[in-house]
C-alpha cells in the first residue's frame, strides 16, 4: 500500500490535466482497492461543495436524473451528503444498514452491474474540498474491507492537492478571468523555458525581479529551489513547494512549485494563484442581492451546516440564523435548505458541469467553480 500511496503522491504533485491524472490515478486505486468496470472522479467547489466535472469512462454525460437525484433525493448516500459528513468515507452498504435494496441509488447502479459503491471525500490537509472518488463493485465480489477504506482515507489529502493543481494549470493555460492563475516552467538553471498567458501580469506584480529584463522574482527563485530539492530527497518525493506572497499591488498570492520529472533534467513549474479565488460570493450577490450576512449564512447551508452551527460559526443567536434563511428563502424563491442548495446548483453549477463534459471530449481543460454569471470575464 505504501507504494501506491508514494506513486499517487509524483502524480499528484506535477502539475497535468485533469483527466490524465484521474486516469492513471484509477490504475494505482486498482492495485490496492479492486473494483468494478471503472471509478467515477467527481471535482467539487471547494466553497459550495457542489460539483463541477465528472469523469466516468463510458458516460460521457451524467444522466440529468441521477444528477438531480444528488440533490433532491431522500436517500440514505449520496455524493453531496458525503462531502458534509463527519468521516467523508461511506459505502452503500453500511448507510443502508446492510439492506441496501431500499435505495434509489443502488437500484440505479444496478443498471450499469454495480452492487456496492464506496464515496470518499477528496479533502486537503488544510480543509479544502477539491473532489469525490466513486468506486463500485459487482455482486459476489467481496465487500471493502477497513484496509481499503484507511487507503482512500491516507490518499485523499494528496488526490485532492492535485486536482486542485490540475483545474489551475487548466485555468492558467485558457485563462478565464482577469486573475486567473499563470503557469512558468524553468529550467534547472532558472532560465525560462515557456509560459502561459498571463503570466507578465503576474511576474510584474511580486516584488523584486525584473520580468522586462528577463529577471525573476525572488519568490519565483526560492520556490524553484525549493522543489528542486525535493525532488532530490528521495524522503520527499511528490512534495510541492507553498509560499504566499505580498504583490505591489496590495494582494496576497499563492505560488506552488513541484519538479516535472525525477530522471534526466529536470524542469520546475510554478503557478502563481489569487490567495483568495472565491466566485461564490459575487453570484451570489449578482444574482439574488443577498447582504453580505445572508451570503455567509447561505455559504454555510450550501456546506451543510445546521442553525446552531451557523449561529456558532457566525456569533449569532439562532433566532437570527432563521430570520436571515426566511429573507435568503424570499429571495431566491425556496421553501427549504435543500431547495436552496439545489436551486444554486442547477442554476449556477450545472451549467459549468454540462460544460466540462463538453470540454473532456475535446481535450480542453476542466473548470472549476460556478458559471460565470458575466461570461465576457
Amino acid at each position: 500500500m505504501q507504494c501506491a500511496a508514494d506513486k499517487i503522491t509524483q502524480l499528484c504533485a506535477a502539475p497535468r490535466g485533469l483527466i490524465a491524472l484521474w486516469q492513471d490515478a484509477s490504475e494505482v486505486v486498482a492495485g490496492v482497492v479492486p473494483y468494478f468496470w471503472t471509478p467515477c472522479w467527481f471535482t467539487l467547489d471547494p466553497v459550495s461543495l457542489l460539483m463541477t466535472s465528472h469523469h466516468h469512462l463510458g458516460m460521457d454525460e451524467f444522466p440529468g436524473e441521477w444528477l438531480a437525484a444528488e440533490y433532491y433525493e431522500d436517500d440514505v448516500q449520496s455524493v453531496p451528503g458525503v462531502m458534509r459528513s463527519a468521516t467523508g468515507l461511506s459505502t452503500l452498504h453500511d448507510a443502508a444498514g446492510g439492506d441496501p435494496s431500499r435505495s434509489p441509488r443502488w437500484r440505479r447502479n444496478r443498471t450499469l452491474g454495480g452492487d456496492q459503491e464506496l464515496i470518499a471525500r477528496l479533502r486537503t490537509r488544510s480543509g479544502e474540498t477539491w473532489g469525490a472518488l466513486s468506486l463500485y463493485r459487482a455482486e459476489g465480489m467481496p465487500m471493502f474491507t477497513e484496509s481499503e477504506k484507511s487507503f482512500l482515507a491516507e490518499v485523499s489529502p494528496t488526490l485532492a492537492g492535485g486536482a486542485r493543481r490540475a483545474l489551475l494549470c487548466g485555468q492558467a493555460a485558457e485563462p478565464e478571468y482577469s486573475d486567473s492563475p499563470g503557469l512558468i516552467v524553468l529550467d534547472d538553471q532558472w532560465d525560462v523555458e515557456s509560459v502561459t498567458p498571463g503570466v507578465d501580469r503576474w511576474m510584474a506584480d511580486l516584488p523584486g525581479g525584473n520580468w522586462d529584463r528577463g529577471e525573476l522574482p525572488p519568490a519565483v527563485i526560492t520556490l524553484a529551489a525549493r522543489a528542486l530539492r525535493s525532488a532530490e530527497d528521495r524522503d520527499h518525493l511528490g512534495e510541492v513547494a507553498l509560499s504566499r506572497v505580498l504583490s505591489r499591488s496590495g494582494s496576497w498570492v499563492v505560488l506552488h512549485g513541484a519538479c516535472l520529472s525525477s530522471t534526466g533534467r529536470r524542469r520546475i513549474a510554478v503557478i502563481v494563484e489569487p490567495a483568495h479565488p472565491s466566485r461564490l460570493h459575487p453570484l451570489l450577490m449578482s444574482a439574488y442581492g443577498l447582504t453580505e450576512r445572508e451570503k455567509e449564512v447561505t455559504t454555510l447551508v450550501l456546506q451543510g451546516a445546521s442553525t446552531s452551527q451557523i449561529s456558532a460559526e457566525l456569533s449569532v443567536s439562532a433566532h437570527t440564523v432563521q430570520q436571515h434563511l426566511k429573507s435568503i428563502f424570499e429571495k431566491t424563491g425556496v421553501h427549504s435548505r435543500r431547495d436552496l442548495v439545489g436551486t444554486v446548483f442547477f442554476h449556477h453549477y450545472e451549467p459549468r458541469f454540462r460544460d466540462n463534459e463538453t470540454r473532456a471530449l475535446a481535450d480542453r481543460p476542466l473548470r472549476g467553480g460556478p458559471w460565470p454569471t458575466d461570461r465576457r470575464r
